[in-house]
C-alpha cells in the first residue's frame, strides 16, 4: 500500500503556507510519496514549479486548488481530467474577475455550472462539511453532503479526514466518518499539509500574524496549536489511521483517477485572419517582400538569400502566424502615431527589419540570425516591442484585449517575493519592532547587488547597533533568512502579454491587476514559457515617451517636424556633448560608469555608441574585457586575438569579445558547431545552468577545438570568454536598438534642449536623476526655467517664448510638479481660469472648490499663488505669458495670510464689514526659506543650489565639483554636496559609488568596502556629506576615492536620491 498526499497547500497560497512548491516535491521524493496534490488558495499559482519539480524526482504532480465561496467556507477540488482543469480555471477566473485584487468568491450556482471534471474533497476546518457541522449540526451537515453529491456525482466526493492531535477536530472527524458510511461516500485521509517539515510551523505563524495585522506575541489562538501540518510518510499516516485504513487506501486510488497533468494544458497560439485564398504563410511573404523593397534600396543578391532563409525557417517552424500578430501591432502603433520599436534578439532578423518591427539592418551590421531563431532551439523566438511608457502603452495593450477579447488575452503575472528591505520591515513588525528601529532595519538590510561574503546580516545589524545576544533580534535575523525567495503577492510583469486561440481562461485562471482595465494570468513569465504559452512583450520605455513627446513640441513650438527614423548620422555636435560625458538625461549614457568610460571611449559614430552600450554591462565587466578594450581604443595596448581564425569575429571589437553573438560565431568558426548549436551553446551556459549540460557542452566544444588544432592554453582563454558571456553578455542586436533611442536622445538634447527637457520632465519617475538634477543640468545649459504659476502653467511642464535667452524657448514648469496636489484639481483650475482670470485668493477659493487645503497652502509655498489679483483681466486674456511677465508680484507669506483668510471667513457678523488692512502684517521670506520652500512643494528650487548657501560657511579647501577637473591626479581634495544617486553594482566587488551634487555640478565618490563598512548608515541615508579623500583624475575621468565621511548640515531639503542596487 502507498500513501498520497492530497492537499497541499504551498507558500503560493500567499500568507498561509510556508513552503515553496519545489520544497514539497522535494521532501515528499523523500518519504517515498508516489505523488503528490498541490492545492493553493483561489489559484494555480504555483503548480508550474511543482509540476516540473516532480518530473525531475519521477512523482507524479497532481492539480487543484481550494476555491473560496461567498458563505466562507472553501471547496478542496482536484482536476481528474482536461475538461475539469478547464472548468477549474474558468471558476476561478469568473469569481476573480469581479472582485476586487486579491479578492473573490464563488457562489453555489458557479460551483454547479463548473463542477464537471471535477473531484471535491469535504476539506478540513475551513472545509463545507465543518462549516455545516459548526452552523447547524448533523442536520445541516447531511444537507451540504446532498449538495457535493448532487452538484459532483457521488463517485466525486470523498470525505476528507485530518488528524492534528485537536480535541474539536477529532469529534469531527467521528461524525464525518458516521456520515461517510450513511452516504457510502468513501473516506480520505491527507495532513492538511501547509509546510514541508515540522521546524517550517514558525514562518505559519509569521504569515498568519502578517495576515491579520498583529504581532506574534500577542497573537494567541490564531496561531497554530502544534508543528502536525507537515507531510509525513505512509508509516506515520498509517499509525495515525490506524482505526481507518481505507482512508489511507483510498488515497491511492483516487491518485489514479487524477489523470491531468499540465502535460495536457491545450495551449493554442492564435490563428491570424487572412484574407481569402491566402495562407497565413503567403500573407507574410508578401508583407516582407513588400518590406523588403523599401528597406533595401537596391534589394541585392545578400538580402534575398538571407530573408528565403528565414522565411524558410519560420515556414518550417510554422511561426508565420507569430510574426504577422506581432507585425499587426506594429502597424496599429505606426496608425495611430504611437512610437514603437522592436529589440532584442529580433533585431538580428531581415524578416522583422522588413516588416517594420526592428529598425536596424542585421545584413548590414553582419548580425547573426540563429541568436533569433534556429530549428535546435525548440522554443518560440521572443520579440519585444518597446513604447512609450503610460497613456500610450495602454492604448497598445488594450488593442490586444480588443482583438482577442477580455478572455483572450492577459498579462504575465510578478511574483513579488521577499528579500531584503520587504522581509526586515515584515518580520520587524511581527517581531513588535518600534518604527525608528524598523527605519534602521530597513536601511541596514538593503537590496545591494553586490553580497561579500563577509557582509552577512549579522555584521550589517552589529555595526548598525543592534544587540546580536538579545532574543528578539536573534530571532529577526533568523526570520529573515528563512523567508528570502517566499512568495509576498502577485504582480504583473512589465509588459508581457499572453494570447490564446480561445479561451485563455481555459489554460489558466485570470485575475485582475491593480491597474483598471488590466487582466494577469496566474503564473510569471518563465512559467509560461516553460509551458509553451507565448508572450508578447509590450515593454513600457520612459526614453520612448520622452522622444514622442519632445517631436510634439518640436512641431508644435518650432514648426519643425523631426523624423527620427532620419535623424542627420554622425552629428560632430552630438558626438562632441558624449565624449565630455555631458549627458544627464540621455538614454542608456547617463550612468556614472558610462560617464568615466565615455572620455575615454570617445564614440565618434554610430558603432561606437553601440559598443558603448554594451561596454558598461556585467558581461565585459566579470569577462574583465572593459579596460583591455579602452585600452587598445586609446592605443595604449596591441590589439591581439586568442586564434587567429577569430580575427573577423572580433576585429570590429578591437580583439576583445563584447558581445553575445559573437560568443555563438567563436563556437561556429574555433569547433565547427552551426549557428542553432551556437545558441544552444549560449543558453547551455545561460542563467538555468545544468551542471551535466555544461560538461556536456563544453567537452563538446573542446572536441571541435582539438579538431581545428587549437592547443589547450587557447582552449582554455577562448572557454572562459565563452563562459562569463553566455551568463551576463549583451546581445549586439540589443545593444544596436538601445544606440539609436540613445543616440535620438543625444540629438534631441543638443539641438531643442527645451522641448527635451520638458518631456523629461513630463515622464518622471525615469531614468538616472531626480527631476531637481535634470533642471540643474539644463540651467548650466543656458536654459531659462521659470517656476510653476497658477495664472499660466498647465498640468505638464511648458515651453514659452523666450526672446533674450541662448534657446528660443524657456520652460514653465507645470502643476504636476507640486507634491500632494492632484491632477483632477489641477485640471479643474486650469479649466477655471480659462473662462476668466482669477482675481483673488477668495476668488480662486470660491471658483475651484475641488483645490483642498492642504493644496492651497502648497501653491502658495512655492510662490504659485503670488501673480493671483495683480494682474488686469483685458491684459490676461491678450497674453497670458506676456502679462504674467510684466505683472507686479506678491511675495509668498502673503499669499498664504489671503488663503488662510479665504478659508477662514470672519462669519457672518463681520461679513460686511470692510477690512482695510487686505495686505498681510508677515514679513517676505528669505532666498534661503524660499529654496527651502521650494524643495519641500516641490523636490527642486530654480533659485541657487542649497550648496551655494552654505559654500561660505566651509572652509576655502573644499571644492566645488567644477574645480575637480583641474586637479592633478593623487592630490587630496575634500569635497561636498547633496547626495543625489547611490550605487554598489553587483560587478563591483563592494564599492559604493555616490554622486554628490552642488551648485556647479556633480562629482563622482568612490567609497571603499572597508570605509563603507565603518559609515553604513551614513551612506545609506545622509542627505548632505562631506568627502575627504584622494583625486583620481585620469584622461579627464575624475573621481573622488574618499577617506573619510561626515554628514552636512543643510536647512533645505533635498530631493530624494535615486538609490540603485
Amino acid at each position: 500500500m502507498q500513501y498520497v498526499e492530497l492537499h497541499g497547500c504551498s507558500a503560493f497560497s500567499f500568507l498561509r503556507g510556508a513552503s515553496l512548491p519545489e520544497t514539497l516535491v522535494s521532501e515528499g521524493a523523500r518519504l517515498n510519496l508516489p505523488a503528490l496534490a498541490l492545492l493553493d488558495r483561489d489559484g494555480v499559482y504555483g503548480m508550474p514549479r511543482s509540476h516540473f519539480a516532480a518530473k525531475q524526482v519521477g512523482m507524479k504532480a497532481h492539480v487543484g486548488a481550494e476555491v473560496s465561496l461567498c458563505s466562507g467556507a472553501r471547496y478542496s477540488l482536484l482536476a481528474k481530467s482536461r475538461e475539469g482543469y478547464q472548468n477549474l480555471c474558468r471558476l476561478i477566473t469568473q469569481m476573480k474577475l469581479r472582485a476586487k485584487k486579491g479578492g473573490g468568491a464563488a457562489t453555489e450556482e458557479e460551483t454547479s455550472r463548473y463542477s464537471t471534471g471535477l473531484i471535491c474533497l469535504t476539506g478540513g476546518e475551513e472545509g463545507p462539511l465543518a462549516a455545516a457541522l459548526g452552523q447547524g449540526g448533523m442536520e445541516k451537515a447531511r444537507l451540504c453532503l446532498e449538495w457535493l453529491i448532487r452538484i459532483f456525482g457521488p463517485d466525486n466526493v470523498y470525505v476528507e479526514l485530518q488528524r492534528h492531535y485537536e480535541r474539536n477536530e477529532e469529534a469531527r472527524n467521528q461524525v464525518a466518518v458516521a456520515l461517510a458510511r450513511e452516504f457510502r461516500l468513501p473516506l480520505l485521509a491527507t495532513n492538511g499539509v501547509i509546510y514541508a517539515t515540522p521546524d517550517q510551523r514558525e514562518i505559519a505563524d509569521v504569515f498568519t500574524c502578517l495576515r491579520h495585522h498583529c504581532q506574534l506575541e500577542t497573537a494567541g489562538r490564531l496561531l497554530e496549536r502544534n508543528s502536525a501540518r507537515h507531510l509525513r510518510p505512509l508509516e506515520e499516516m498509517d499509525h495515525l489511521f490506524r482505526d481507518l485504513p481505507e482512508a489511507i487506501g483510498n488515497t491511492q486510488e483516487l491518485s489514479a483517477r487524477l489523470e491531468f497533468t499540465l502535460n495536457d494544458l491545450g495551449y493554442q497560439f492564435p490563428r491570424y485572419p487572412v484574407p481569402p485564398g491566402e495562407t497565413m504563410m503567403s500573407f507574410l511573404h508578401a508583407r516582407v517582400q513588400e518590406g523588403a523593397r523599401q528597406r533595401y534600396r537596391p534589394y541585392s543578391e545578400q538580402a534575398r538569400r538571407q530573408i528565403d532563409r528565414e522565411l524558410t525557417l519560420i515556414e518550417k517552424l510554422d511561426l508565420a502566424g507569430y510574426f504577422l500578430i506581432v507585425w499587426d501591432l506594429v502597424r496599429f502603433c505606426r496608425k495611430q502615431g504611437i512610437l514603437v520599436q522592436g529589440r532584442g534578439s529580433a533585431a538580428n532578423s531581415a524578416v522583422c527589419y522588413c516588416l517594420g518591427i526592428t529598425a536596424i539592418d542585421p545584413i548590414g551590421m553582419d548580425l547573426l540570425f540563429e541568436r533569433f531563431l534556429s530549428e535546435e532551439r525548440g522554443e518560440w523566438p521572443d520579440i519585444d516591442l518597446d513604447l512609450p511608457s503610460g497613456d500610450q502603452r495602454e492604448r497598445v495593450i488594450q488593442y490586444v484585449y480588443q482583438q482577442y477579447g477580455r478572455l483572450g488575452a492577459a498579462m504575465t503575472a510578478n511574483v513579488i517575493t521577499y528579500r531584503g528591505r520587504l522581509a526586515a520591515r515584515e518580520m520587524g513588525k511581527v517581531l513588535g519592532f518600534d518604527p525608528d528601529s524598523l527605519g534602521r532595519l530597513s536601511c541596514l538590510v538593503g537590496s545591494w547587488e553586490w553580497k561579500d561574503p563577509q557582509d552577512t546580516l549579522e555584521r550589517q545589524l552589529r555595526e548598525g547597533g543592534f544587540d546580536l545576544h538579545h532574543p528578539r533580534v536573534a530571532r529577526f535575523m533568523n526570520l529573515c533568512y528563512r523567508v528570502q525567495d517566499l512568495p509576498r503577492h502577485l504582480g504583473q510583469h512589465s509588459g508581457g502579454m499572453v494570447i490564446c486561440q480561445g479561451r485563455l481562461d481555459s489554460v489558466v485562471p485570470l485575475e485582475p491587476a491593480s491597474m483598471p482595465g488590466r487582466v494577469v494570468v496566474q503564473w510569471d513569465k518563465e512559467d509560461c514559457a516553460d509551458l509553451g504559452l507565448i508572450k508578447v512583450d509590450l515593454l513600457g520605455l520612459g526614453m520612448m515617451a520622452v522622444l514622442e513627446d519632445s517631436l510634439k513640441l518640436i512641431r508644435q513650438h518650432y514648426g519643425e517636424t523631426v523624423d527620427l527614423a532620419h535623424l542627420p548620422q554622425d552629428d560632430p555636435q552630438v558626438y562632441a556633448v558624449i565624449q565630455k560625458a555631458d549627458t544627464v538625461g540621455m538614454f542608456q549614457i547617463e550612468s556614472r560608469a558610462q560617464m568615466s568610460s565615455l572620455p575615454r571611449n570617445r564614440p565618434e559614430r554610430f558603432y561606437d555608441l553601440v559598443v558603448q552600450v554594451a561596454l558598461i554591462r556585467p558581461g565585459p565587466i566579470v569577462g574583465q574585457m572593459v579596460h583591455p578594450y579602452l585600452k587598445r581604443r586609446q592605443g595604449r595596448e596591441a590589439i591581439t586575438y586568442p586564434h587567429p581564425s577569430l580575427e573577423p569575429v572580433l576585429q570590429r571589437t578591437l580583439g576583445v569579445p563584447l558581445f553575445q553573438e559573437q560568443l555563438l560565431r567563436m563556437a561556429m568558426i574555433c569547433a565547427n558547431f552551426t549557428g542553432g548549436e551556437g545558441e544552444e551553446l549560449r543558453r547551455a551556459l545561460g542563467s538555468k545552468r545544468s551542471q551535466q549540460r555544461m560538461r556536456e557542452i563544453e567537452a563538446k566544444l573542446r572536441r571541435g577545438m582539438s579538431s581545428n588544432g587549437i592547443d589547450q592554453k587557447t582552449q582554455d582563454e577562448i572557454v572562459t570568454f565563452i563562459s562569463s558571456f553566455a551568463l551576463y553578455g549583451f546581445p549586439e542586436s540589443h545593444a544596436a536598438s538601445f544606440a539609436l533611442i540613445a543616440y535620438a536622445s543625444a540629438y534631441l538634447k543638443c539641438h531643442y534642449l527645451p522641448a527635451f527637457t520638458a518631456a523629461l520632465l513630463n515622464n518622471q519617475p525615469m531614468g538616472f536623476y531626480h527631476p531637481s538634477t535634470i533642471i540643474k543640468d539644463a540651467q548650466r545649459h543656458g536654459l531659462k526655467v521659470k517656476p510653476v504659476d497658477v495664472m499660466v502653467s498647465d498640468w505638464p511642464c511648458t515651453l514659452e517664448p523666450e526672446a533674450s535667452g541662448s534657446h528660443p524657448f524657456c520652460l514653465r514648469l507645470g502643476l504636476r510638479q507640486v507634491r500632494g496636489l492632484q491632477q483632477a484639481s489641477a485640471e479643474a483650475l486650469i479649466q477655471t481660469r480659462t473662462q476668466r482670470p482669477l482675481t483673488s485668493a477668495e476668488d480662486l477659493t470660491q471658483r475651484v472648490p475641488e483645490l483642498r487645503k492642504n493644496e492651497l497652502v502648497m501653491l502658495a509655498k512655492i510662490g504659485a499663488l503670488n501673480p493671483v489679483g495683480t494682474l488686469g483681466e483685458d491684459s490676461m486674456k491678450a497674453d497670458p505669458a506676456k502679462a504674467s511677465r510684466n505683472r507686479p508680484r506678491r511675495h509668498r507669506r502673503e499669499a498664504l495670510w489671503q488663503i488662510e483668510r479665504a478659508i477662514q471667513p470672519a462669519g457672518p457678523l463681520f461679513e460686511n464689514l470692510h477690512s482695510e488692512e487686505a495686505c498681510s502684517p508677515l514679513q517676505p521670506m528669505t532666498l534661503e526659506e524660499r529654496v527651502a520652500a521650494d524643495f519641500q512643494g516641490t523636490g527642486l528650487s530654480l533659485g541657487p543650489h542649497p550648496m551655494a548657501y552654505r559654500r561660505s560657511q566651509l572652509p576655502r579647501t573644499v571644492k566645488r565639483a567644477i574645480d575637480l577637473i583641474s586637479l592633478p591626479n593623487g592630490k587630496a581634495v575634500q569635497v561636498a554636496g547633496c547626495v543625489i544617486v547611490r550605487q554598489r553594482p553587483g560587478t563591483a566587488k563592494g564599492f559604493i559609488f555616490l554622486s554628490l551634487e552642488d551648485e556647479t555640478g556633480i562629482a563622482n565618490v568612490v567609497v571603499v568596502p572597508k570605509l563603507y563598512d565603518k559609515t553604513r548608515l551614513l551612506v545609506a541615508r545622509a542627505k548632505y556629506l562631506i568627502v575627504e579623500g584622494e583625486i583620481q583624475n585620469v584622461d579627464n575621468v575624475v573621481h573622488v576615492k574618499a577617506r573619510t565621511l561626515r554628514p552636512l548640515n543643510v536647512k533645505s531639503q533635498p530631493p530624494p536620491s535615486r538609490d540603485f542596487h
